[in-house]
């Protein structure tokens, strides 16, 4: 975009009463940001949501001043701009009807083909949940996915330095301007976020991190990626928002299970039993069930059985179990070859992605 382009959305996001979804009736109408306060007002008028309330605020010239010296921050700090309808725009945020009409970013965040996976929970995180990010990235980590969160205390920066110390890409997507960190503990991760991944937010550099503005940046974290995860959660929180969001856009919701006397996966526990996530017990059920490991399998060519695959002495034992005694549970295969099931959930997502086992249906695993 021009730089009188950016300014025009700007003013947009900073006219009182114009949410996402409104300033994109008035962009669809008069075809670009810049072209609606160009427009009659007898014909903004006609558009749904449109009265003479919005319309005194829009063509107030303070809004512009506003929205000039927010471009001139962004110059100075070399803040990139994603616009709805561009091609560097996240592709998942473009089908979220309030997705913002511009988002802010710094660091080196590239999400071109790639998996990505929204990770949440509560900011009081167990050993329980730590324990669960910890694996879980493990296992993920063959596939190279996104990770995304929101940098808060608990699971968010658990997940993000998990993901960190495995090289993936993560992303942290701000309740405020991306000249600041929030909560300040964590400005001592900000460099390595940066060089690997980076901040998104649509909120101005004079935003400040309210209350409101954390529910607000949940629709972001929703709609970035085409799963969701909830580590642990209360029965009341941001993390449930984020997830109710997911639902609302149609991606995949998972949810970590808990004992029904552990506060913190009371959430997550009433997630499932609501039928509004799947169950998520290791990443190979949710490889399984996105059928992300039949697409690897495809690009990479390894459908086919390999006859000469290196194995470990843990990867040779479930192998030789699977041929033996057929179709088997990951519980059964964790109990006969002697592993923990953290471990032997691991080992399989391996032989998965060397191609010896396939997982099917019902938890099932089997030799190929």
């Amino acid at each position: 975009m021009t730089e009188p382009e950016i300014i025009a959305a700007l003013r947009l996001q900073a006219v009182p009463n114009i949410g996402d979804i409104t300033a994109k009736k008035l962009i669809a109408r008069c075809g670009s940001p810049e072209a609606v306060f160009k427009d009659k007002r007898q014909h903004l008028l006609k558009i749904d949501g449109i009265g003479q309330q919005i319309l005194k605020h829009l063509f107030d010239t303070a809004y512009l001043d506003k929205a000039e010296a927010e471009m001139s921050f962004l110059v100075q700090q070399q803040i990139e701009t994603s616009y709805f309808m561009h091609q560097d725009y996240p592709e998942y945020l473009k089908h979220c009807p309030d997705g913002p009409i511009l988002l802010f970013k710094k660091g080196n965040i590239d999400l071109r083909n790639r998996k990505i996976i929204s990770i949440v929970g509560t900011r009081n995180i167990t050993r329980y949940g730590e324990a669960f990010c910890e694996t879980f990235i493990e296992e993920i980590a063959p596939l190279d996915p996104v990770i995304v969160s929101g940098l808060a205390y608990g699971v968010d920066i658990t997940i993000q330095k998990a993901a960190m110390e495995k090289g993936l890409q993560t992303i942290a997507c701000l309740a405020h301007g991306v000249n600041q960190i929030y909560p300040r503990a964590h400005r001592k991760y900000a460099d390595r976020i940066a060089k690997n991944g980076g901040f998104l937010t649509d909120f101005w550099s004079t935003s400040t991190p309210e209350r409101e503005n954390f529910l607000k940046r949940n629709r972001i974290i929703a709609g970035l990626s085409e799963v969701t995860v909830v580590v642990e959660s209360a029965e009341k929180g941001g993390s449930l928002v984020t997830a109710d969001l997911a639902n609302g856009y149609n991606r995949e919701v998972f949810a970590v299970p808990g004992r029904s006397t552990d506060k913190y996966s009371k959430g997550c526990n009433d997630l499932i039993k609501r039928q509004k996530a799947h169950l998520l017990l290791s990443a190979a059920e949710l490889v399984y069930l996105l059928g992300w490991e039949l697409e690897d399998q495809k690009q990479e060519n390894t459908i086919q059985k390999q006859l000469f695959v290196e194995l470990t002495r843990e990867e040779n034992e479930i192998y030789a179990y699977l041929q033996s005694n057929g179709k088997q549970l990951l519980d059964v295969i964790s109990l006969e070859c002697r592993l923990p099931v953290y471990q032997a959930s691991s080992t399989l997502l391996n032989m998965e992605m060397k191609g010896v086992i396939r997982p099917l249906p019902g938890k099932l695993f089997e030799a190929i």
